[in-house]
Formats: C-alpha cells, structure tokens, sequence
C-alpha cells in the first residue's frame, strides 16, 4: 500500500487532499518536532485566522504508528481534537494533504515556549509568576489524564506561554497513547531523553506516571534554569542516568524555593516509580499551601 493511502486510513475520519499552499499563508516557521514541522499560518478558509499549522513526516509517523498496529489506535488528530481545556491548545481540524502529509490546524498561542524561557535564562519574563504557570502546567496535564491518556513528551518544549504570560498551554499529542494496558507494554521508548522517566529506557511496563516523572524535571527546570542530572548528551543515553546517579537537590541551586514546592518537585521525580508521587492530582495537592515560589 503506498503511503499515502496508509495515510487516508489512519486519517479516515479527518479531511484528505487539503492544498497547503492554497489555503495558507505561511507567516514563518516556530519549533519544529522530531516528527513534524510547525509554521504560524494565515488560514484562509477562517477568515484569515492566525492558526498553528503542524505539517508532519510520513515516514516517522508510519514508523511510530505501526508498533501500535491492530490495536486501534487513535491517530495524533483524533486525540488532540478530543481536548477541551482552557490550558491545552485547542486542535481545530486533522488530515492528510494533497502532497500525502498528515497535518494538523491549531490555535496559536502568541508567547514564548517554556523551553526558550528555560534556555535563555530568562528570569525577567517569568520572575513572580512561576507558581501559576507550574498549577497551570499540571491542570493541564491532569485533564490529559482524566481524559484516560498518556502524553509521553512533557518537557518544556510543550509548554506554551500566551503573550501577556497570563496562562499556558500544553500542546502536542504526537507521542499520546491510550492509557490501556495494550499501550502500556515494554519497549515504547518514545520522548524527550531529558524528561525521560526511567521505566521508558530500561523498556518496562510504563502508566501515568512516566508523565508525572517529566513533569518534575520541567518544573525543576524552570524553577532553578538547571537540570537535575546535568548532561550534554540529548541522546537518549542521558535518561539512563535518571536511576544510576542521585537528583541534584533543588535547593541547592534555589534555597530560598518554597519548601512544599521543592519537596513537591523533587518526589514527582523519583526513579523508583513506586516511590514516585502516584498521579498529578497529588502534586497539585502537595503544593495547594504555597504562597509564592520563592521566599521575598
């Protein structure tokens, strides 16, 4: 079967032969992904709307995809159009183009990703309001759990700030799975070697905390601008010190940190997973007392 027709029917119930070209107008390129490329776009058929258009890789998506073959998977679309919360990036439309590349149309939000605030070190823009955006960032991600999936690629990259910083967004379900057991097998390692809980790497039975686990490393990060198991190495080989080496305290790097805050952030990122803070509702409940990030 050619891959574009493997494309229809994984698509089926999203539109086919939408001309890119013809209908937007592409504003510039923003992040792209491992599996796709993103471009803020002016969609014509919405009057002109500023949109998120995702354009994805065939070849990757097919590669990602068929380990889940005979499953019933939902595709990236299917899931990401199912969200409906004011802190996940709303996904308007899914298909596959003319030219056979799966897309996705998006709203877009106006500001800077967690992943540029954290790499710039970029205290001026989140001084004061760090709390907020980690409540937000973790509503988000427990409605992504409530709606009984799995996000596999928390990290900062996947975090979007509005203009004003006034709210955040999760967004991407490209690596989303159901969370069944079928879906929860050994051997998906899929994610961001960096955020990546140890279970994934060592290829064990993975569930709703491999996404906990990644939470705690994207708030550390954006709490101190440091990683708790420093590293150069993106590779996937970096995750493997997440259970060989010890979590550099995050009060070291911040001691002046709201100690349920800290504490809170350091149990969600516990390599033993029974030892682990057990779902993101209870993160959120560790940290219902803070006042403020840091001590004034």
């Amino acid at each position: 079967m050619r891959l574009f027709e493997k494309f229809q029917g994984l698509f089926s119930s999203g539109k086919r032969g939408m001309d890119v070209e013809l209908r937007f107008e592409r504003v510039r390129s923003a992040v792209s992904g491992t599996m796709s490329n993103f471009y803020v776009s002016r969609d014509r058929e919405r009057n002109n709307e500023v949109v998120g258009l995702k354009l994805c890789d065939p070849v990757k998506v097919d590669f990602f995809e068929s380990r889940f073959r005979g499953l019933g998977k939902p595709s990236e679309g299917e899931i990401a159009t199912t969200m409906d919360h004011p802190n996940v990036a709303k996904t308007y439309e899914y298909g596959v183009t003319n030219k056979g590349l799966p897309y996705l149309v998006m709203e877009f939000v106006d500001g800077p990703g967690v992943q540029l605030i954290v790499q710039e070190r970029d205290e001026a823009a989140v001084r004061g309001k760090r709390l907020q955006m980690i409540r937000e960032m973790a509503t988000a991600l427990a409605y992504v759990h409530r709606s009984e999936y799995i996000h596999r690629d928390i990290c900062p990259r996947n975090y979007i700030c509005s203009n004003d910083m006034s709210i955040v967004k999760l967004i991407d379900f490209g690596l989303s799975v159901p969370a069944t057991k079928p879906f929860m097998q050994p051997g998906n390692r899929t994610g961001t070697p960096l955020y990546m809980a140890p279970e994934i790497v060592r290829r064990r039975a993975t569930d709703k905390r491999v996404d906990v686990f990644a939470f705690g490393v994207t708030c550390y990060h954006l709490l101190t601008f440091e990683l708790p198991w420093p590293s150069n190495d993106t590779t996937g080989k970096a995750a493997l010190h997440h259970d060989t080496s010890p979590a550099a305290d995050i009060f070291s790097f911040r001691p002046d940190l709201d100690r349920s805050l800290g504490a809170a952030v350091m149990n969600a990122m516990k390599p033993n997973v029974n030892d682990r803070t057990p779902d993101i509702n209870t993160f959120i409940r560790q940290i219902k007392s803070a006042k403020s990030e840091f001590a004034s």
